[in-house]
């Protein structure tokens, strides 16, 4: 028996666990260890590669074979990744673990939505998902916020240690997740072969992404404006400092910078009758209006211009994310979500060199000595 409330409230510590890590930054951490800038952007481009290659496939598994055991199956990739970085003694070890990581977020990627959705839609509070997207978008922003704030310790305590810490976190998110209730609102499929199954599924949907040209739109739109916002985010780490900020003001900032995100998931959900045409003229706005304001000489106004981006970009995420649940068959949830994941990768692989461009070679290593980093992941 599906009791809604649990269930939703789960899914919700389940992502609080996930984004409350000292690890974050990741990139701070290997430059401690000594790898040099082209190591740590080779392990950038492995993370998005493995991404783009099982970004579809993760997602046809959880739709074929269950939400729920896809997120458990994420939980024990990310448990691989982190045993194997903590003995991690080569270059070639840390690729690993990051590929790993990288599996870990792609079977956890869409499927959490999937699996809340149909949730909600058995329960017969569909309507509700805006404000449920609007909630993880909340904890996205602030946890992972505030993991920024632990890069120092981090890097005082050792890799290892650090990196233990996360294993104690993939114990308790393995348990809230195995407490998960699997959803299946249309039982289909079963006299078929596995084979036939994901056979079955791709097709389904490759026929529907033919037809609904409107949801391939959106998918398009958010991940362009939700690319340039985290490419933003992350460039203004090395501008900020470059700008003279404090070292002790640099964690403060982005903290602050994140917490964008959590007004414009309130905001939105204080219009809903607007249109979709209207919240993308205006977010993309917002997000254009943080470009200007990054070349700003005013620290502060250059993280206020980080701010109003993320404002723009979690707005146009909830209203997205909501509309293209609706449009979802409900077999192919997971599968059609991971498309737009799998749209912003592409995109990302796309605009990160450009962006490159904006930032001066010579600045990046003042943005590491910082300790501040992420997987440039939506």
């Amino acid at each position: 028996m599906l009791n809604i409330r649990k269930q939703l409230s789960r899914l919700y510590l389940s992502s609080i666990i996930s984004n409350l890590t000292i690890t974050g930054a990741w990139l701070a951490i290997l430059a401690s260890r000594g790898f040099s800038l082209v190591e740590i952007g080779i392990t950038e481009t492995i993370f998005h590669i493995v991404s783009i290659i099982f970004e579809i496939p993760s997602g046809v598994m959880a739709d074929v074979f269950g939400r729920k055991k896809m997120l458990i199956v994420s939980n024990i990739m990310l448990t691989i990744s982190t045993v194997t970085m903590i003995m991690s003694n080569s270059f070639f070890m840390v690729c690993l673990s990051i590929s790993f990581n990288a599996l870990s977020y792609n079977f956890s990627s869409g499927t959490g939505d999937a699996l809340a959705y149909d949730s909600m839609k058995k329960g017969r509070i569909a309507g509700k998902f805006e404000k449920y997207e609007s909630n993880q978008l909340i904890i996205y922003r602030v946890f992972s916020g505030i993991s920024t704030l632990c890069a120092g310790f981090a890097l005082a305590i050792g890799y290892r240690l650090a990196y233990a810490t996360d294993l104690i976190a993939c114990a308790a998110q393995f348990f809230i997740l195995s407490t998960l209730t699997e959803v299946n609102l249309k039982e289909t499929r079963h006299n078929k072969s596995t084979l036939a199954k994901i056979r079955d599924c791709f097709r389904e949907s490759f026929l529907f992404l033919k037809d609904a040209r409107k949801a391939m739109g959106l998918m398009l739109c958010n991940s362009f404006v939700g690319a340039v916002d985290i490419l933003l985010l992350f460039f203004l780490q090395a501008k900020l400092t470059e700008k003279g900020i404090p070292n002790r003001w640099l964690g403060p900032a982005l903290l602050f910078m994140e917490l964008g995100g959590v007004v414009g998931s309130k905001l939105i959900l204080k219009l809903p009758k607007l249109s979709y045409k209207t919240v993308f003229a205006f977010t993309a706005a917002l997000v254009l209006a943080g470009i200007g304001l990054e070349h700003a000489e005013s620290c502060l106004i250059m993280a206020m211009g980080g701010f109003i981006a993320a404002v723009g970009d979690d707005a146009l995420q909830v209203r997205t994310n909501a509309k293209l649940q609706k449009m979802f068959p409900s077999g192919q949830r997971a599968t059609l979500t991971s498309v737009e994941s799998l749209s912003f990768s592409l995109i990302m692989i796309v605009l990160s060199p450009l962006a490159g461009y904006l930032l001066p070679a010579g600045n990046n290593k003042r943005a590491l000595s910082d300790g501040q980093g992420s997987f440039l992941t939506k």
